[in-house]
């Protein structure tokens, strides 16, 4: 069986982050994502406001990275869950389960801040990540920063 999804949207909000009883973080957003024809009868693309649910260090990085507006792609699975409303009327609803999420812009065009890439169930996944530094160079910073400076550069370049 295959059930995968991959959707293109805005946040409607800021992501809600919350932990389970066990502390396993989970963050729920809703995208707001454009279809691609217009109406005939009012000439404007509808919208379709799906929800979204993230876990574990996906959750705490949608959380952390994404506000309200910025754009994101989203790779996971439909899933349908039931449920019962306060009248006790019983209700279902389908959501994506988040794989992988990834800026769907840039720094300036989104407001908050962040990188292009993504991440996933299984940490970082996407935009560009430096190579292991050859010995004789400086180790990367502690601070996280992917780059780090040439220790002995010569000035020559090498072409």
């Amino acid at each position: 069986m295959l059930n995968r999804i991959i959707i293109m949207g805005r946040l409607a909000r800021d992501p809600e982050l919350r932990r389970t009883q066990t502390g396993t973080p989970v963050a729920s957003f809703r995208l707001a994502v454009d279809r691609d024809f217009k109406d005939k009868s009012t000439g404007e693309k509808a919208t379709d406001w799906i929800d979204v649910v993230a876990w574990r260090s996906t959750a705490e990085f949608v959380s952390r990275f994404f506000t309200k507006g910025r754009m994101a792609v989203v790779e996971g699975r439909l899933q349908m869950r039931d449920w019962t409303d306060k009248d006790g009327n019983k209700r279902t609803s389908a959501e994506v389960v988040a794989d992988n999420v990834y800026f769907g812009d840039s720094k300036r065009d989104g407001e908050g801040g962040g990188y292009s890439g993504g991440y996933s169930q299984g940490g970082y996944s996407g935009g560009y990540s430096a190579p292991a530094a050859p010995s004789g160079y400086g180790a990367p910073p502690a601070d996280g920063d992917q780059f780090a400076e040439l220790s002995d550069d010569d000035g020559e370049l090498p072409f």
